[in-house]
């Protein structure tokens, strides 16, 4: 089976046919960094993320470019308040980001652009547009006439006469169509500005993301995508001026990730139902986040809840639980083959099953990138495992060890999952739980201790009772012949 894509412009899932054979070249919209970012963002950056890495895994010599606005109305607001040049507040803002996806496991973008590094690219393609007629200026500001371009509402499906203004559309007496958008926009006192055939002024939003895709993947290249909010105005708004200007598609393919949603509302900053990023890491692992966000497709909304992420959290658990208990294996020297020299019949069905779930995850991730069945088929793989590995009768050779873990960590990287040590994982795990609970390291460490002594003892009362104790605030023990250790439920 090849890769199928669902493209927003078709309306249907179309084959994968990059334009050169081998390589692939992707443009994601980035930020406005103004402020500090929310789990909408971290959506929209594990989906693109997790692509990237499987159409590498795929074999695939991917250029991944990702821009940044670092000049916009919010930006100047915010600058303006804190009495600060804009650079300080982008460059802020974009350090933060970054903390954030290194935090979360996203691999750094081929390209990383931002708009004021391409002020003169925007200026060349504004005047090419002017020159063809598909733009014109008004006392300094410059407008893309979108009735001069027949195509625009091709991407959103929308008419022309049927549109009303969207987000960051101004509408004013200057426009000779309510629904012109403004490509250039005169300087205002007090605001930053270059200069400009058309005298002072700086870039409207979404100049910027033509002239840096065409300037780092060329006039058309395969996928295009970004949040579905983006779907219009930005992006349809960007197809109007790359095509009207160069005459050729734009993005073969485009791609838009559901919302994150708060009682069915989207998360965003301007209804206040946001979550940081860094607020929500405190809580949990980010391979909690990232399988939070990948257990829905990536085209659905996601509902966000502590339920949510504390089942995230229970299956992560089961994942790292199962590595765990191959590396014990493997540390225990388990070599248990036949006498022939042959595979044992368990071997057999340990490599079986390995093979099924390479071929199942590669047949769920070319159906439009379907993380969640991908997902669902490691946990039958988990489920597998533990009842094949634990117990009196688990069988299972050295190499068969080695091959099932290498395994989960090959489909796992594509996920950005199962990236940790097991050991650290559970450690950074059951802190993350303990200060979340109110509950005290010392005292469970007390407890367990007076446990231990009972049982030496032989009071089993007395260490039931503990166990049971414990269990009651979430504390659950798990005893080998020389310790206890602990996780919380």
């Amino acid at each position: 089976m090849s890769l199928r894509i669902f493209n927003t412009q078709t309306k249907k899932k179309e084959e994968f046919l990059p334009i050169q054979e081998g390589k692939v070249g992707i443009y994601v919209c980035g930020i406005t960094a103004y402020d500090v970012c929310h789990v909408g963002h971290a959506r929209s950056a594990v989906v693109f993320d997790v692509i990237t890495r499987y159409l590498r895994y795929r074999g695939y010599e991917v250029t991944y470019v990702k821009n940044f606005t670092d000049v916009d109305d919010k930006i100047i607001e915010k600058a303006s308040r804190e009495r600060k040049g804009i650079t300080e507040i982008s460059e802020r803002y974009i350090r933060e980001h970054n903390e954030d996806m290194e935090a979360l496991g996203v691999a750094v973008p081929t390209a990383t652009p931002r708009a004021t590094e391409h002020i003169d690219g925007m200026i060349r393609l504004v005047a090419t547009l002017i020159e063809k007629g598909l733009a014109y200026g008004v006392d300094g500001d410059i407008y893309y006439a979108v009735e001069k371009f027949p195509e625009y509402g091709k991407l959103s499906g929308r008419r022309l006469e049927d549109m009303l203004a969207g987000a960051r559309i101004d509408v004013n007496d200057k426009k000779r169509n309510p629904y012109d958008f403004t490509l250039w926009k005169a300087s205002k006192e007090g605001e930053p500005w270059w200069e400009s055939p058309w005298g002072r002024g700086r870039p409207g939003w979404h100049l910027e993301c033509s002239v840096m895709s065409q300037r780092y993947l060329g006039d058309t290249f395969d996928i295009h995508g970004g949040g579905e909010d983006l779907v219009f105005p930005h992006h349809e708004n960007e197809i109007a001026q790359s095509e009207g200007a160069s005459g050729k598609p734009l993005a073969r393919y485009w791609v838009h990730n559901g919302f994150v949603r708060v009682n069915s509302e989207k998360m965003s900053k301007s209804l206040g139902n946001f979550f940081t990023i860094r607020d929500i890491l405190e809580q949990y692992h980010p391979e909690v986040l990232r399988l939070f966000m990948m257990q829905s497709h990536y085209r659905s909304p996601v509902d966000f809840s502590d339920v949510a992420l504390n089942e995230a959290r229970q299956g992560m658990d089961r994942f790292y639980s199962t590595l765990k208990t191959i590396r014990d294996l493997r540390a225990a020297g388990v070599e248990r083959t036949d006498p022939s020299g042959e595979s044992s019949e368990k071997d057999r069905e340990l490599t079986g099953q390995l093979q099924n779930l390479r071929e199942r995850f590669i047949e769920a991730m070319d159906d439009d990138f379907n993380t969640a069945r991908a997902i669902g088929y490691l946990f039958d793989t988990i489920r597998f495992l533990n009842a094949s590995l634990t117990g009196k009768k688990a069988e299972a050779s050295a190499s068969a060890l080695d091959q099932t873990e290498k395994t989960l960590h090959e489909i796992g990287a594509v996920l950005g999952l199962l990236l940790a040590e097991p050991d650290d994982y559970m450690r950074l795990d059951r802190d993350r739980e303990v200060v979340k609970r109110g509950l005290a390291v010392a005292e469970i460490e007390a407890s367990i201790a007076d446990r231990w002594s009972a049982r030496e003892k032989k009071e089993w009362q007395k260490a039931d009772e503990i166990r049971k104790s414990l269990a009651a605030r979430g504390v659950i023990l798990k005893d080998t012949p020389t310790a206890t250790t602990w996780t919380i439920a």
